[in-house]
C-alpha cells in the first residue's frame, strides 16, 4: 500500500488545511447552529487526522484509497456524534471512531467481503447527503439521494447498511475517573436523523416481523433516542444482551426491507 502518495481518492493531501484547536471549537459551535459551510471546512480540516490513522495500517497490504474512504466515513460519524459538552478534544474522540471503522472494514473484508462498488456507493451517498443538507437545510430522503446518484433506491439502502455496525457503539472514547466512556454515551438524541432514514426503508412493515421485545428495543433505541445502557436499565437485562438483541433484530429486518 502506498500511503505517502500525494493524491488519495482525488484529494491532494499536500494542500489539506490544518485547524488549530480554538478554530475547531468555533467551527463545531457554528456547525451545531446549522452552518453547513463550516461543516465542510471542519471535515476538510480533519482529513489529515484520517491520513495519520491509516498510517497505522500500512502493513496490511490494503489499498490506500479504500482505507481513506473508510476512514472518512468514521470521521463523518464522529462529527455527527461528538458532544461539545464533554471536556475532550475532538481528535481524542475521533481517532478511536476512525480506527474502529477501519478495523471493522478489515475484519469484514477478510470474512464476508463487501464489494468495492458497494463501498463506493455508500461513500458517494454520504457526500450527496451532506450536499443536499447544505442546499435544502434539511435531511434528504433515501429516494432523493438515489435520484442524485441515478441508481435504484434499494442500492443506496444496501450500501449504507453495509457500512453500519451496531457494535460500533461500544467503541471506547476516553476515560472519566477510571470509567470508560463509550460512543453510545455521546448519543443523546438521534430522533430527527433516524426517523427520516428509517421511515424510507419500510420500517413499519419490517418491524411487524419482530418479537415484542425486539420491537420495544428498536423503538427505544431509534425512535426515542435512548442509549443501550438506558434500554438495559429500563427492561432489566444487561447492556450486552441489548446489543445482541438489537443486532439480531436489524439483521432479521434486512430480509423485509
Amino acid at each position: 500500500m502506498v500511503i505517502n502518495k500525494v493524491e488519495i481518492c482525488g484529494v491532494n493531501t499536500s494542500k489539506l488545511p490544518v485547524l488549530k484547536e480554538k478554530e475547531m471549537r468555533e467551527l463545531l459551535i457554528s456547525m451545531r447552529n446549522g452552518n453547513i459551510t463550516d461543516r465542510e471546512k471542519f471535515i476538510k480540516g480533519n482529513l489529515r487526522l484520517v491520513l495519520s490513522v491509516i498510517q497505522r495500517f500500512n502493513n496490511r497490504g490494503e489499498n490506500a484509497d479504500d482505507l481513506f474512504q473508510v476512514g472518512c466515513i468514521g470521521l463523518i460519524k464522529s462529527i455527527d456524534n461528538f458532544d461539545l459538552s464533554q471536556n475532550v478534544k475532538f481528535s481524542t474522540y475521533a481517532v478511536p471512531m476512525i480506527i474502529g471503522e477501519i478495523r471493522r472494514y478489515l475484519r469484514d473484508n477478510n470474512s464476508i467481503r463487501v464489494s468495492r462498488s458497494l463501498r463506493d456507493i455508500a461513500y458517494r451517498a454520504l457526500q450527496v447527503r451532506d450536499r443536499l443538507i447544505s442546499k435544502d437545510n434539511k435531511e434528504p430522503t433515501v429516494s432523493q439521494i438515489a435520484k442524485e446518484l441515478k441508481i435504484p433506491r434499494e442500492e443506496v439502502i444496501f450500501a449504507l447498511d453495509a457500512i453500519q455496525d451496531p457494535i460500533s457503539l461500544f467503541e471506547p472514547i476516553y476515560h472519566d475517573d477510571g470509567d470508560a466512556i463509550f460512543v453510545m454515551d455521546q448519543i443523546s438524541d438521534n430522533k430527527n436523523l433516524d426517523d427520516s432514514w428509517l421511515q424510507n426503508i419500510s420500517i413499519k412493515e419490517a418491524m411487524k416481523k419482530l418479537s415484542d421485545r425486539e420491537k420495544m428495543i428498536l423503538n427505544m433505541r431509534f425512535f426515542d433516542g435512548r442509549t443501550q445502557m438506558e434500554v438495559a436499565d429500563e427492561i432489566g437485562i444487561s447492556q450486552a444482551q441489548v446489543s445482541r438483541l438489537e443486532k439480531t433484530a436489524l439483521k432479521h429486518m434486512k430480509k423485509y426491507v
